[in-house]
Parts: structure tokens; sequence; C-alpha cells
């Protein structure tokens, strides 16, 4: 059997180098715990932006119909009262331009209201959005009316 300092020897290491080997040592434990941390990190953040990437591809689509309509309301109610429409005629302009843009909506979830020159068109409607794991139901209440002049 050999005594350490002897396999020192035999090995070429200094009594210095096995002092250095041994707080390597004591310190390796450390480090790997560390790397672990800063994988499990990384795992961490790449699951949450793939989440956030999945539900945008989700969503913004919904979000980004729901503002074209939003807009057709408005300018259809800019100009109903110069067209001298009726509100059933408003009701059928506005049903057109939420199939246009995919909008889910009937003609009776459109409300128009029309006096004198003065138009009001709300409508409500829901999207259910199936995330897998979650069923999330957005609820848009798109509201326009124009300010006669006279």
């Amino acid at each position: 059997m050999c005594h350490s300092g002897q396999f020192r020897r035999l090995a070429g290491l200094r009594e210095s180098d096995s002092h250095t080997i041994a707080a390597r040592q004591e310190q390796l434990p450390a480090r790997l715990s560390q790397r672990g941390n800063s994988r499990l990190k990384l795992i961490l953040f790449l699951a949450v932006a793939l989440a956030m990437i999945y539900l945008g591809v989700k969503v913004i689509p919904i979000l980004v119909n729901n503002a074209q309509f939003q807009d057709a309301i408005e300018s259809t109610a800019r100009f109903a009262s110069v067209n001298r429409q009726s509100p059933e005629d408003i009701r059928a302009a506005v049903l057109k331009q939420a199939q246009e843009v995919d909008i889910p909506i009937t003609a009776k979830d459109i409300q128009v209201r029309g006096e004198s020159g003065h138009v009001e068109i709300a409508a409500d409607y829901s999207v259910t959005v199936d995330l897998g794991v979650y069923q999330w139901t957005l609820n848009f209440h798109p509201y326009a009316k124009n300010n006669p002049l006279l």
C-alpha cells in the first residue's frame, strides 16, 4: 500500500498541487448546482417564451378582426345618415362587414338606433379560443355613433 505522500511523488504531484485539487473538488458540487440552476432558468424562459408565442398566434388575429370590425361600424355610422339608410339597411351592412372579417355575429346581435340623423350601432359577440388546456372566451362590445352637425 502506498501512503498519500508516496502516491503524490509517484504521480509527480507536489504538496501544493494536492491542496489545489482538494479545493477544486470541494467547489465542484457548487459549480454543478449553479450550472443546473442556469439550465433550469433557460428551460423555464424558453417554455414561457413559447407559450407567449403560441398565445399570440391564437389571439392576435381575433383582436385584429375586432379592430377591423370596429372601424367598419364607425364608418357605417358616420355615413348612414348621409346615405339616408334605414336601421334594417344599416344592420344588413354591418352584418355583411362582420362576415367579411370573420366575426361570429348574427343580425339579432346587432342593435341599431337611428333618429333624426343620429345613428348608434352596437354589437355584442364572443369568441372562444382553444388553447389546448384551457378554453378562453373573449367578449367584444363594439360601439359606434355619429354626431350630426345639425
